[in-house]
């Protein structure tokens, strides 16, 4: 399986705010240690904001900040959150053509894999993968 973009650089945020669980991180120090735009990090936070995973601050003193212990958040729900309406193959979307719909093997033995991949991702938690904490950082 391959993981969006998205996906990818939204779980390493996360294990970038569990490893100072309280901290508030700004985007521009987040944007620059993933060496991503500030624009496609506030779409991303966005979207955990609304899930009730972090919490956004603005002005001073703001960026985003864990909403709830690290140890509770399961890393198979981010990636469903994050990946949500992004199809493994073209037939799993609704209306997704299929040249061989009704003699198809392979959809079955996919959606099987999709379910164990992440199935195996909700036997770990953010605590488990939180980076080690920033140097200097209070």
């Amino acid at each position: 399986m391959r993981l969006t973009s998205f996906t990818d650089y939204g779980l390493r945020m996360l294990m970038r705010l569990a490893s100072a669980p309280g901290q508030v991180f700004s985007t521009s120090d987040l944007a620059a240690e993933f060496g991503l735009s500030r624009h496609h990090l506030t779409k991303i936070m966005q979207k955990l904001a609304r899930a009730g995973i972090v919490e956004t601050r603005r002005g001073g003193g703001g960026g985003a900040v864990l909403v709830c212990d690290p140890a509770v958040i399961r890393l198979g729900d981010i990636v469903r959150l994050l990946e949500d309406g992004k199809a493994l193959v073209e037939c799993f979307e609704t209306g997704g053509r299929c040249t061989i719909d009704g003699h198809c093997g392979l959809k079955g033995r996919l959606r099987v894999a999709e379910r164990a991949f992440l199935a195996a991702l909700d036997q770990s938690t953010l605590a488990d993968v939180a980076l080690p904490p920033l140097r200097g950082a209070a």
